[in-house]
């Protein structure tokens, strides 16, 4: 399980650019305070002075009488410095180092432990990096509604069993051990939004969420096989189509059906499996049309290695248009 390595890298930097600014403006701040108030500056080598006579006077086991007037006197140096700032207009801790977040001082880590202001962004750029980011913004599992399938009794209760599979599936997602699913079913039956209610869960649990469309994945991998002939680019990176946590392939079946689109498929799903992948596939075809369209190679290893997820009902984009007008 891991962040998308390229978003790790990419927000590591930004803590260390934003730790580091932090302190040059409060850096910056003292010696503005320096100019107009020497007696600020004064104060300052006072307590870096009281600072280290505090540690001798701990490392040589001084009396805690001893040390509780050196504290004393710390404070009071303190108190003085900030009613100084206070008289000339300035906040009583002007010149302290303000970090975006103060549990972490803008490291990103406490203890060794990844700061929840470090997930936070982990996770929001894990949204953006996914493919779907928009969908995300919309489609979860609270807010898919069983009512479009209510018509149909035995469509709600196979849609009521599919939502709690994705659901549990989404929850105790682990990338070494999780399974692959397939969709099935005609256009609006909601596969789509199921998948991206997996996908916003497990993003949420720090991991590598990659979202594609058959047409433009395949296109990837013919970009990157054969270049741009025209302006001599060298291709298409597709190496997260087989290294991501979790892989979701949308609308599979509308793609142009060919040698080189079929071989691509059969190395990508076959490769998943052996690296133990999860993948969900959606498709608008039935099984049986999907035995017909693929390699029995494909089509033996989706129907016979993935749980099969049938869709059933009516198309939801319809019902949605009609409650409109």
């Amino acid at each position: 399980m891991g962040y998308n390595q390229e978003n790790y890298r990419r927000i590591r930097e930004t803590y260390e650019t934003k730790y580091l600014k932090a302190r040059e403006e409060a850096e910056a701040r003292r010696e503005e305070v320096y100019l107009s108030i020497p007696e600020v500056r004064a104060a300052d080598r006072e307590l870096n002075g009281l600072g280290l006579e505090i540690m001798k006077a701990a490392l040589s086991g001084k009396p805690e009488a001893a040390m509780q007037a050196l504290r004393e006197k710390n404070t009071a140096i303190r108190e003085a410095r900030g009613e100084l700032l206070k008289a000339h207009g300035y906040p009583a801790d002007y010149t302290e180092i303000r970090y975006e977040c103060p549990l972490c001082a803008d490291s990103g880590f406490i203890d060794c432990k990844m700061c929840t202001c470090m997930k936070k962004q982990l996770i929001e750029a894990g949204y953006e990096s996914s493919g779907m980011a928009d969908l995300l913004r919309s489609q979860s599992f609270d807010n898919f509604s069983l009512d479009y399938y209510a018509e149909d009794p035995s469509a709600h209760r196979r849609m009521e069993q599919i939502t709690a599979v994705m659901k549990q599936y989404a929850e105790n997602f682990d990338p070494a051990t999780s399974g692959s699913l397939v969709l099935f079913g005609g256009t609006g039956l909601g596969k789509t939004h199921l998948s991206t209610a997996v996908a916003r869960v497990v993003l949420d649990q720090g991991c590598d969420v990659f979202y594609t469309g058959a047409v433009n994945m395949l296109s990837d991998f013919e970009y990157q096989r054969f270049g741009n002939s025209i302006t001599g680019d060298a291709g298409q990176d597709t190496s997260r189509y087989f290294t991501c946590d979790l892989l979701i392939i949308d609308d599979l079946g509308t793609e142009v059906a060919n040698q080189f689109t079929t071989s691509v498929l059969y190395n990508l799903i076959n490769t998943r499996l052996n690296r133990k992948k999860p993948t969900i596939i959606s498709s608008n075809l039935s099984q049986a049309d999907f035995r017909k369209r693929y390699w029995d190679r494909i089509t033996s290893r989706v129907l016979g290695e993935y749980t099969v997820l049938p869709f059933l009902g009516m198309d939801i984009r319809s019902q949605k248009l009609q409650e409109k007008r």
